[in-house]
């Protein structure tokens, strides 16, 4: 903990290079662990992919067309995760370490009861999620089983990012990356031989990708509730003295999470709706949309990256009543994370095709997937600027914004234009895409206008 603390130690006077240190420490660690945890994302569509031209686009869709109802449920767990992140961290930047642990204990309990809810819910109702997300009626089996098991799962999955959104609130980054490298590990394995049906096991295809991220959220679970319950992490999570409901706590989480668990139901419920009028192109086209998401999921990594470092350094150096070190820190936080975005765009320009074909061999799969990725890599800059500022506000218990900015640019700007786009004008996958392209230019000049007005400052938490 000493360590921990020597580490982030915020000095009188701060010069870029300390800050940029302090913003590179902590987001490394996340980084890559959220690109290995797209790498398995994308292994995973690769995987169900190669099960034949016919068998794989239906794959894709099921798997895609699941993936989006559990998007929707998991912001429920946004109000609780996002608070106890900005939380923590205020508490650890003032010394507050009893009161973290305490913070961490009263979101843990609360985000098990609330998964376990959930993951019945998505079992229980798994077939008419995947028809109502528009499933052709060959995909509807497919998806249906895919749901039911990832369900199982969810549970424990909602316990692993609840735990990690502590461990980063309270500056340990590492301990989560970890974890999910190993737990990731795990899955790629699995997938390999249940999807396939090697060494022994049965071919299961779709079903056995569903198994194999299951096992892997129940290990990564189990990793993570070890660690902070047995004095492994700076936070520590103890039931010796049994559990009281502490509603004091339990109140400030909600205040700063709420309008984050709201702003992601807005947007899940707009990506909902984007996603029905894309798959009513047809099973091909959504395969190409849901592959070119697959893949456009690792421009999302640096910017959540930073976007986590940005949280926890607003937070921490607010709660030590350096303002002035806050803004600062977002600001170099957005420069570095730029910089790796660019480099992602560029590659999804150039290399646009040769990437598509990784996961079909379909041409109008890889012709339609080119033209998403190649118009989405153009705005990656302002899509790091978006992710990393929010989290910067966010790290300071400024979450209105974020929400007033999602819901612009999700139902105000993409449904709206895809509708135009797609349904009026026939662009097709490229109207579709234009569409998220120009929310996020819209998002992105909302939240940067917030962060420059500094009235974050002032956000009690």
């Amino acid at each position: 903990m000493e360590k921990h603390r020597r580490n982030f130690e915020l000095k009188e006077t701060m010069s870029r290079t300390d800050i940029r240190s302090l913003v590179w420490n902590l987001a490394w660690p996340s980084i890559t662990e959220m690109f290995l945890v797209s790498l398995v994302n994308i292994a995973d569509m690769i995987m169900v992919g190669r099960l034949g031209p016919v068998m794989g686009p239906k794959a894709i869709s099921a798997v895609g067309l699941s993936n989006q109802p559990i998007f929707f449920a998991m912001a429920l767990f946004q109000a609780f995760n996002i608070g106890t992140t900005a939380l923590v961290a205020r508490f650890m930047g003032s010394g507050g370490h009893d009161d973290a642990n305490q913070t961490a204990k009263q979101s843990f309990v609360i985000i098990a009861l609330l998964g376990v809810v959930v993951s019945m819910a998505g079992f229980v109702f798994s077939e008419s999620i995947i028809r109502f997300m528009g499933a052709e009626p060959d995909v509807l089996p497919l998806g249906t089983i895919y749901l039911k098991i990832v369900s199982i799962g969810m549970i424990f999955n909602t316990i692993s990012m609840g735990l990690s959104s502590v461990l980063r609130g309270a500056g340990d980054t590492r301990t989560p990356m970890r974890i999910n490298m190993f737990a990731n590990i795990i899955n790629v394995i699995g997938n390999y031989v249940l999807i396939y049906g090697k060494f022994g096991f049965p071919m299961l295809g779709v079903a056995g990708a569903g198994i194999a991220t299951s096992f892997a959220r129940v290990i990564s679970a189990g990793m993570i509730i070890y660690a902070v319950t047995q004095g492994k992490t700076i936070i520590r999570i103890s039931f010796h003295d049994g559990y009281r409901f502490n509603k004091d706590i339990v109140m400030r989480i909600l205040k700063i999470g709420l309008p984050s668990s709201l702003e992601q139901f807005i947007m899940r419920g707009g990506q909902i709706i984007f996603v029905r009028i894309v798959a009513g192109l047809g099973t091909v086209t959504y395969a190409a949309h849901q592959i070119s998401l697959n893949i456009m999921s690792l421009s999302f990594m640096p910017g959540m990256g930073f976007g986590i470092a940005a949280s926890t350094l607003v937070g921490m150096s607010l709660g030590a009543k350096r303002p002035d070190i806050a803004e600062r820190s977002g600001y170099e936080t957005r420069f570095l994370g730029m910089i790796m975005a660019s480099v992602m765009g560029l590659l999804f320009i150039v290399l646009g095709p040769q990437i598509i074909s990784l996961y079909n061999s379909n041409p109008d799969v890889i012709s339609q997937g080119t033209t998403a990725l190649r118009i989405v890599g153009l705005i990656q800059p302002a899509q790091a600027t978006q992710f990393i500022l929010a989290g910067g506000l966010r790290g300071a218990g400024d979450t209105r914004w974020p929400l007033i900015s999602s819901a612009v640019g999700i139902w105000g700007v993409r449904v709206v234009l895809s509708l135009v786009f797609v349904q009026q004008l026939g662009w097709g996958l490229a109207g579709a895409w234009s569409a998220l392209a120009i929310d996020q230019l819209v998002r992105s000049g909302l939240i940067l206008a917030r962060y420059r007005s500094g009235h974050w400052k002032e956000a009690r938490v």
